[in-house]
């Protein structure tokens, strides 16, 4: 304890840097908000990174989401200070948000390098703000946590579940051969988004945000509480506790994302049946923090793995259903044999014993690991004339992607 009362905090730089100019400078010009004067007196300064617009829909309601964040790092004793940064929504953005997500990286790094911010917390959603804002985090390495935005509720049409992401998919064939009507298309489009949140199928979204999970960068369960579940409001606002304690600790990005905490998130994305896309993100969030991963290890560390969820787009549920089942920590408990249990997670525990307790609700969403959906499920990773760099298969979904 009396380490860490001597351990100068990266803001004091700002505040209290010994230079009287400097001082005024930096404080005064906040004082502007209304700030009052122990906010420059050695409390952790916490940057809340927010990937809140309204052209990314799946992240439109990440705006309330800091005010509860805000609230937790304050009841910790720390000062919070919100800041936005680049936020794609593939949804809205031609070609592909895919080609900004080293560019929202390279805002959320230097946005934190930047300002006067001990630890960061980042409100995420849709596919990419995910991992680039992850990756951006990893350059600085500080204490960092993660808040899933969450998906939306289930989608439901007369009767039947529908799944942002996988129902549009049928839509030709039902005009065609159902006599679906426009009318019929829009109810279906209500139907398919009826709350906040991103995708509710396991899609990059779901997949990005169990992979954060797994890697130990959320509080345990965050993945799939629904955006608009009272619980969320509590995970993001003890995320916001959390990161101030994490600054004392100091516990950095670079002591959590180990060798260990990657080999555990390969290992559990085949066990959700995760989306392909998975591969280029953590493979950039690794190098980010300098651990070394290859694409043939996704193939000997994954492609054996059983599939454990029943979730759209290879099987019947949603991310609701998988919510109610008990999550990514009855998944994780069913994997302890293949994971490093060891794993650190930001909430100084590690990853086996913050899971240890988990509970499944209904072995239709998630199943035993001595009675999978399917034996062996992860990706594997083909070579051949057509892709000499390799190639990626999904065997829940059977498709091929070059890389």
């Amino acid at each position: 304890m009396e380490k860490d009362k001597q351990k100068r905090l990266r803001s004091e730089d700002w505040f209290n840097p010994g230079d009287p100019k400097s001082a005024f400078i930096h404080r005064s010009w906040l004082r502007n908000q209304g700030y009052p004067n122990d906010y420059f007196n050695g409390r952790p300064v916490i940057g809340i990174c927010n990937t809140w617009s309204e052209l990314t829909p799946c992240n439109g309601h990440l705006r309330d989401f800091a005010e509860f964040v805000k609230k937790g790092v304050l009841e910790a004793g720390g000062v919070p200070f919100e800041f936005p940064v680049t936020s794609m929504g593939e949804i809205l953005m031609r070609p592909t948000a895919m080609l900004f997500r080293n560019l929202a990286s390279m805002d959320t790094e230097e946005s934190i390098r930047a300002n006067p911010l001990d630890g960061v917390v980042l409100l995420t959603g849709c596919d990419k703000t995910t991992p680039s804002t992850v990756m951006g985090a990893c350059s600085v390495d500080l204490p960092t946590i993660v808040v899933p935005g969450g998906p939306m509720l289930n989608g439901k049409y007369k009767g039947e579940r529908i799944g942002s992401g996988t129902f549009v998919w049928t839509l030709k064939d039902k005009i065609k051969n159902e006599g679906f009507t426009p009318e019929d298309q829009i109810e279906a489009e209500i139907c398919s988004a009826r709350s906040a949140g991103h995708c509710m199928t396991m899609g990059t979204a779901s997949t990005m945000a169990c992979m954060v999970e797994s890697l130990g960068l959320t509080l345990p369960g965050a993945a799939a509480i629904p955006a608009v579940d009272s619980r969320k409001k509590v995970m993001a606002q003890l995320s916001g506790r959390r990161i101030v304690e994490m600054v004392k600790e100091d516990l950095k990005l670079s002591k959590i994302l180990t060798r260990e905490a990657f080999e555990n998130a390969i290992k559990l994305n085949a066990a959700i049946g995760g989306s392909t896309n998975f591969i280029i993100h953590l493979q950039a969030i690794a190098g980010r923090i300098g651990v070394p991963l290859n694409l043939k290890e996704f193939d000997t560390l994954g492609s054996k793995i059983p599939l454990l969820v029943n979730l759209m787009p290879s099987g019947k549920f949603l991310m609701e259903d998988f919510f109610d089942a008990g999550g990514l920590p009855v998944v994780i408990k069913q994997m302890k044999e293949h994971l490093h249990n060891n794993a650190l997670t930001v909430n100084g525990k590690p990853i086996g014993d913050n899971n240890k307790k988990a509970e499944c609700y209904n072995t239709e969403v998630i199943a035993q690991i001595d009675n999978p959906f399917i034996e062996e499920a992860g990706i594997a990773v083909l070579y051949g004339n057509l892709c000499e760099d390799g190639a990626v298969y999904s065997k829940t979904l059977k498709i091929a992607m070059p890389i």
